[in-house]
């Protein structure tokens, strides 16, 4: 869930929006004036969207993911045990 909290609102509630971060995986905007200019997440939170934006970033890549999209919605699977005969014979 994202949240957003004051500069001066953050200042002493600090330790309680950490915690909540790391707990709960929240989200906090935090607002200086009235503007957005931090956000506040859970690392892990964090670095998955730092690999999903490199990987979107690889067109090679982003062409498998939008070709597997279009196989899945064409009934074109594999059951995870031919998945994984095919790795063993790697």
């Amino acid at each position: 869930m994202t949240q957003t909290i004051t500069l001066k609102e953050l200042r002493p509630a600090l330790p309680k929006v950490v915690d909540s971060i790391d707990s709960k995986m929240d989200r906090y905007v935090v607002t200086r004036y009235g503007k957005p200019v931090i956000v506040m997440l859970n690392i892990e939170d964090y670095e998955s969207r730092i690999e999903t934006l490199d990987i979107l970033a690889d067109p090679d890549a982003k062409k498998g993911i939008c070709q597997g999209v279009k196989d899945a919605g064409q009934g074109r699977t594999r059951s995870w045990q031919e998945i994984r005969r095919s790795l063993e014979k790697i």
